[in-house]
Parts: structure tokens; sequence; C-alpha cells
């Protein structure tokens, strides 16, 4: 019988949001990735709404496995957590990387691209939060790679919030370069401002963000399980 006692409760961190429908589909990631790990899953917010992760950690006993829903190792996941996890006096809690890598996150964006009406031969931009940290930069730099494989042609990668150039910016630079369609990849995970802002850009076509979608909570309790199960040793 499974020892529950010791069985790391999953604490699944959005960035959070002030949309009613963003924060409600967090929570509706969360009761699915719980259905599909059979573990006792919470829910925390980086920033801007609550729960917060030092609240929900300080009152979360035994181990605990941090899965950062995040589709980049930025400011929050590298800093801002692993701060927030002390300041709850729980620094042996293990976290796990990011979500932008696992595969299942692509296959999600490229199906709601195809589903928004992207057509071959579309200028194509991967729309991004956008980030200040060189090493986010590389990884959203290597999923626009990793989209260019996949439609076989050129990814220009853009942004919703703080960074350069913005999404609204780079549909107005492909349309003088002489592209007639510009279609947006959605590299976001749900509904709010930024995605606000992609659908205000003036792309022929959109894609939605990724949740919600059931290969996400997969995505999560793949992480999950990697850091909650330990490798046997080898001899």
């Amino acid at each position: 019988m499974l020892n529950t006692a010791r069985v790391p409760t999953l604490l699944l961190v959005l960035h959070g949001t002030r949309s009613p429908r963003g924060t409600a589909i967090a929570h509706s990631l969360a009761l699915r990735v719980a259905e599909v790990t059979h573990r006792p899953t919470r829910l925390a917010f980086a920033d801007v709404t609550r729960p917060t992760v030092t609240e929900v950690a300080a009152t979360t006993p035994g181990p605990l496995v941090v899965v950062p829903a995040f589709l980049a190792t930025g400011y929050h996941v590298r800093t801002d957590i692993p701060h927030q996890l002390a300041l709850a006096g729980r620094a042996d809690a293990v976290i796990t990387p990011a979500l932008g890598e696992h595969p299942a996150l692509m296959s999600t964006a490229l199906r709601r691209l195809t589903q928004a009406g992207y057509q071959s031969g579309d200028a194509l931009i991967l729309a991004c939060a956008g980030t200040s940290d060189p090493h986010a930069q590389t990884e959203l730099d290597q999923a626009a790679r990793r989209l260019s494989h996949h439609t076989g042609g050129p990814v220009h990668l853009a942004y919703a919030a703080t960074s350069a150039p913005t999404v609204a910016d780079k549909v107005t630079e492909l349309r003088a370069a002489g592209h007639r369609r510009v279609s947006v990849a959605t590299w976001l995970l749900a509904p709010g401002l930024f995605h606000d802002r992609l659908t205000a850009s003036g792309a022929d076509a959109v894609a939605a963000p990724l949740c919600p979608d059931p290969a996400i909570a997969h995505a999560v309790a793949d992480h999950y399980l990697r850091a909650a199960v330990p490798h046997p040793a080898h001899p």
C-alpha cells in the first residue's frame, strides 16, 4: 500500500493573472493534474494574485515537489520561486525544470496554430511573454527553431510584454516586407492581458493559448513524477 505520508505534494505554480478566465483555467489545470497523477496537488501563483508560493508552501506538510508552469527558465523560475520557498521555510522542496522544453508544449502550440487557420506559406511569428533573462531568451530562441523545424519555414520571435519587438510591430514589419498573410503561434499558457495583445496585433490568424489542453496536464505530471520517484541505483 502507498505510504501517503511520504508521497510528495505537487505544488503547481503559475505566473498569475487578473483575468478571471485565466485564473479559472489555472484551477482547472491543477484539478486535471491531480486526476492524472493521483497525488495531492496544490496551486499557487508567483505574481499578481493569490495564494502565493510562500502561503501554500508554508501550509503544506511533508515532501514537496514544485512544478513551475512557465515556458522558459526566467526570473520567476530561477529566483522568485526559490525565494518564496525559502520565506516559507521550505528550502527542502524540489523544483522541477520549467515546462517549455516538454514535447507536449510544442505539439499543443502546433495544434492551436492549425485550429486558428494557419496556412502553409504564411509569415509565422512565435509570440512569447518576453524576458530580460539571457537563459530564458536562449530557451525561447530554441522554441522558435523547433517550431520552424515542424512548419518548414522561418519563424520570427516577438513578444507580448516588455521585450522588443512587440507582436504588433513584427506583424507590421512582415506586411511591409510583402507578406500577404501573417500568423501567430502562441507560446503562452493562459488567456489574459498578454494574449489580448496578440489578438489585437493585426495578424490574420492568432493561435489560442496552450491551456486548457490535456497534454499540458500530462507534461506537468511527467515533471512531477521524474522528481518524485527516485531512480533505482545501478550496481
